[in-house]
């Protein structure tokens, strides 16, 4: 069964104490991470993190910590969601409610502010992620009048997989200010989180060019930690596709052989996840992009 992450189901009777919603810049990182790991704890898929990380992801996603909102009763946080701000954009991110403190209509409380503080900012659009069958806080959303507008992959190759064979290629590699320059050209529809600003501002990211005899070519983007390969972005400059994202793979994963590879929010339709799944990335699971029209 999957919790209730949203504390969506029908409410019970509150305490004594009102609900508060208050802005979480009035909160340290450290109560904030706190209570984020705390209300996440038992998710289908918990994603915890340490201050330091949640510090990176409020700069890497401009979630703006004035217009995002803890939930309290009795001076005990309950709950909390976090807000992005990209002009003329909101997005939702990290809602969740102490387990404890669930079924009393927090999520929707917290769900409702942050559409206000979007409103306030005059935003047109408000984009959000759930995962899919997590019931509840599908629910929820669709009660708010958020619409689907896609499926989403987080998708993962583990070290030394296998990879198929390639056209005859040769291959470059590009420095970060080559390869943001690569992803201004780029053709498909990223998420808020591996769009222009989100690759941006996670920093490492590095770019592979590769060219086959044939005259075909394509690039790819990606980050690259020690241990790691994430935020990967491949576009085809030519027509024969299955060729290039074959060589791509294949210099990539040649180049980095003992790189755990992770890649999120890949479109469900992309037409290179076949090929993907062929060079040895496996689905972790799938979210539902939302979005809610203010307009």
């Amino acid at each position: 069964m999957i919790p209730d992450p949203a504390g969506t189901s029908e409410p019970q009777a509150m305490s004594d104490s009102a609900l508060e919603i208050t802005p979480a810049s009035h909160f340290t990182l450290e109560t904030l991470n706190e209570a984020y790991n705390q209300a996440r704890a038992d998710y289908l898929i918990a994603m915890p993190m340490t201050a330091t990380q949640l510090q990176q992801y409020i700069f890497t996603y401009d979630v703006d910590l004035e217009h995002s909102a803890v939930a309290t009763a009795d001076d005990q946080i309950l709950g909390l969601a976090l807000l992005g701000v990209r002009p003329p954009r909101t997005w939702i991110t990290r809602l969740g409610v102490l387990p404890v403190k669930r079924r009393r209509g927090t999520g929707q409380e917290l769900m409702e502010y942050l559409i206000a503080r979007s409103q306030d900012l005059q935003a047109q659009q408000i984009i959000l992620e759930v995962i899919k069958n997590n019931t509840p806080a599908h629910t929820l959303f669709r009660k708010l009048g958020f619409e689907e507008t896609r499926e989403l992959l987080v998708v993962r190759r583990p070290p030394r997989a296998a990879l198929p064979s390639a056209p005859p290629y040769s291959a470059r590699l590009l420095p970060s200010e080559a390869a943001l320059s690569l992803l201004q050209q780029r053709r498909s529809c990223p998420s808020w989180l591996d769009e222009f600003p989100s690759l941006c501002h996670a920093g490492n990211m590095k770019g592979l060019e590769v060219h086959l005899e044939s005259g075909e070519w394509g690039w790819a983007v990606f980050q690259q930690t020690p241990f790691q390969l994430g935020r990967l972005v491949l576009q085809v400059e030519t027509r024969d596709e299955e060729a290039v994202v074959r060589a791509l793979l294949h210099a990539l994963h040649t180049a980095h052989p003992h790189h755990d590879t992770t890649c999120e929010n890949l479109p469900a339709a992309d037409p290179y996840w076949p090929l993907m799944q062929e060079a040895g990335y496996l689905l972790s699971f799938t979210r539902i992009e939302m979005q809610l029209s203010l307009k």
